[in-house]
């Protein structure tokens, strides 16, 4: 079994991406979209984390999370909200992918690739890099021209808010090559 090493840095920022299984695409749909947003809430109330930075892909998301400054366990977190998502969304009718040996054997659905990949911000210029990579990541996959033509992503609170200003994302495309963001 292998055994991975995580960054373990309380307060810290992350940066994660998370898979459905087989790369199957429902994160687009409107019930994959309210179950997630169910098991977010419900997890957050428990263990709170600040959300930074969110995009939405149909078999993928990227976001940036904040935690608490005594609390460094995000492996908690995703575990739960992975759990709380497959039980709301297979209860409200969606089906689960064609599971494997494995996942019979756990008694797991289909629905999530088991691991996540993470990434601890180092400093403001990673924390901004990542932040334009995940708000970038729609053009990136070829879904839409321009981060404002999707729908799901905190691009739109960071136009609002001024981030971008007058530089637009797009001109800082060639920035944003080197982050992999485990894909």
């Amino acid at each position: 079994m292998s055994h991975y090493r995580r960054a373990d840095d309380p307060g810290a920022h992350y940066f994660f991406t998370v898979v459905t299984y087989d790369r199957r695409a429902f994160f687009t749909d409107e019930l994959a979209r309210q179950c997630l947003r169910h098991a977010w809430r419900i997890v957050r109330d428990r263990r709170p984390f600040e959300l930074i930075a969110l995009c939405l892909l149909p078999n993928h998301l990227h976001c940036i999370w904040k935690l608490p400054e005594e609390d460094a366990d995000y492996s908690t977190r995703w575990a739960s909200i992975k759990a709380i998502f497959t039980r709301e969304y297979l209860r409200s009718g969606a089906v689960d992918g064609a599971r494997n040996p494995s996942h019979r054997r756990r008694r797991e659905a289909a629905i999530w690739q088991r691991r996540f990949w993470e990434h601890r911000i180092r400093d403001q210029r990673d924390l901004s890099r990542h932040v334009d990579y995940i708000h970038f990541n729609p053009v990136k996959h070829s879904l839409v021209a321009d981060p404002s033509d999707w729908l799901w992503s905190t691009y739109h609170r960071y136009l609002r808010e001024g981030y971008y200003g007058r530089q637009n994302l797009l001109d800082r495309r060639s920035d944003l090559d080197d982050i992999s963001g485990g894909e």
